[in-house]
């Protein structure tokens, strides 16, 4: 006989191991855009497309009958053109067999390295602002993320390496970095790369580099790339995004690369937490990235968008500051207006039409400093358009 008793729902849901996390704020805002017909400069994704090439090269792939899974580490090719890349750029050489591994986008990459070195209890520091899913990566890898701000000068965002180093315990077993920042558009110098080497030195703490925006450093600056500087790269993982370079966000491919000792604990994660990646794309971007030319120039192809962007709100009441790297410019909004961000950001978005993101989302405990992220990786008429609705408050 069937009970009449049934477990309610409610009472079959496991405690949460992500309690305080809701829907994203770049789900709230791109909603919010679509529902008020806004430019959506909130969600950091291009609106125009690839290169036609690249989508011929993975069509040719398909056709070519690459449709099987890959390798656990990726597909080969794909693997040794990416060393080749490092290599050319940065000067370090990776061997493509054992220190690099194809991911599904950055986001897992990160999870990757969080699951594979951090335990329960291990400290991780990560700097705020911060892209979003590193704090929840952290806790569900049962790490206790340890939370350093950047200062806001004159020079724009700054991290303050004195608070860095006295945020070390013996506890601590890896270092969040993001260079180009997201969402502040800084970039590390060599002088934050020594102050990095001299915390980290005679310590066995790790370092995660999140460098998907490598390829997006203006007004003739160089990356720095950890992997340039022998000390730090030892105990670094590398991550970067081919949805970055290439405009293809939603296709979610990147990669990360450390020393083959780093990396034989990652990829025991990796083959249970995705296994691998699609093979038809890992073929396709094998034979597009044997050509620099697209990502030699997409710093320069972002400048002028920046720059067009900079020069629209010049005479606007909006502040800018620094934007030395990515695709998003902060502005500072204190001179139209003292709501909180959030707030700032649903009116602008309802009642001006064009969309933001509240800089205060990329703090754990949403940090007011008056200012709103946008996304100028847009055609020109979508900025153009933004532009014109932004200048009239």
């Amino acid at each position: 006989m069937i009970s009449s008793v049934t477990a309610s729902s409610a009472a079959l849901v496991p405690a949460s191991k992500l309690p305080e996390v809701g829907t994203t704020i770049f789900s709230v805002m791109s909603a919010l855009a679509t529902e008020k017909n806004a430019v959506n400069l909130g969600q950091g994704f291009p609106d125009f497309d690839c290169d036609p090439a690249l989508v011929e090269a993975v069509s040719k792939a398909m056709l070519g009958g690459h449709n099987q899974y890959p390798p656990m580490a990726g597909v080969p090719l794909l693997r040794a053109e990416i060393a080749r890349k490092i290599k050319a750029i940065y000067g370090r050489p990776y061997d493509a067999e054992s220190e690099i591994t194809v991911t599904a986008g950055a986001t897992q990459g990160i999870l990757t390295i969080l699951l594979a070195c951090v335990h329960p209890g291990d400290e991780v520091i990560v700097i705020e602002p911060a892209y979003d899913s590193y704090v929840p990566s952290i806790r569900l890898a049962g790490g206790v993320p340890v939370l350093v701000s950047m200062e806001l000068g004159a020079g724009g965002y700054k991290i303050p390496w004195d608070k860095v180093a006295a945020s070390i315990t013996g506890k601590t077993r890896l270092l969040m970095l993001n260079s180009p920042h997201n969402p502040t558009g800084s970039v590390m110098n060599e002088t934050d790369i020594q102050a990095l080497a001299s915390i980290v030195r005679d310590t066995k703490i790790l370092i995660a580099s999140d460098e998907v925006y490598e390829h997006m450093v203006f007004d003739g600056v160089r990356h720095e790339s950890l992997c340039r500087h022998e000390e730090l790269a030892e105990r670094s993982f590398i991550i970067s995004s081919f949805g970055k370079t290439y405009h293809v966000t939603g296709w979610k491919v990147g990669y990360v690369a450390a020393s083959a000792a780093l990396m034989r604990e990652f990829r025991k994660v990796h083959q249970f937490n995705v296994f691998t990646v699609n093979t038809p794309m890992q073929v396709g971007l094998a034979h597009f990235l044997a050509n620099p030319t697209p990502y030699s120039e997409l710093s320069a192809f972002y400048q002028q968008k920046r720059d067009l962007f900079r020069d629209g709100l010049a005479s606007s009441r909006f502040k800018l500051l620094p934007a030395q790297g990515t695709y998003f410019q902060c502005v500072d909004y204190s001179a139209i207006s003292d709501q909180p961000e959030l707030h700032f950001a649903r009116w602008l978005t309802s009642e001006v039409g064009v969309a933001a993101i509240p800089v205060s989302a990329f703090y754990q405990h949403g940090k007011e400093s008056g200012i709103v992220r946008f996304c100028f990786a847009k055609q020109e008429k979508t900025l153009q358009e933004a532009l014109q609705r932004l200048r009239s408050i």
